[in-house]
């Protein structure tokens, strides 16, 4: 990785889009991208599910909120411990420890993470 400074920009251009999204599924598009991108430090992992628990209930999503009440517990002590599947979007449907390919534009700036 080239370092947290890139990962660290990265998340915030992708939280930013996420805040600003006209449409659930481009929200959930930069959501998806910047968990990627928080997964290996404790607070924006924690942070990023709690904005998806805002975008699930905000949609009325029963099971996603429910998964993502599940997640903000075991985010930050999945990046401490660094026991996290590297690339899971961190949906439900992704499951919670599935490894999931990084998209090439991520890992590319990542350094091919």
């Amino acid at each position: 990785m080239r370092g947290d400074r890139t990962a660290r920009r990265l998340y915030g251009i992708e939280m930013t889009a996420a805040a600003g999204a006209s449409t659930t599924e481009v929200r959930w598009y930069h959501l998806e991208r910047a968990h990627i991108l928080s997964q290996p430090y404790p607070w924006l992992h924690t942070r990023n599910h709690a904005a998806m628990l805002k975008a699930a209930v905000t949609e009325h999503d029963r099971r996603e909120s429910w998964g993502q009440l599940i997640r903000i517990v075991v985010a930050a002590p999945g990046s401490w411990s660094g026991r996290y599947p590297a690339g899971n979007t961190g949906r439900v449907e992704a499951g919670l420890m599935s490894p999931m390919p990084i998209p090439k534009d991520l890992a590319d700036a990542l350094g091919g993470t």
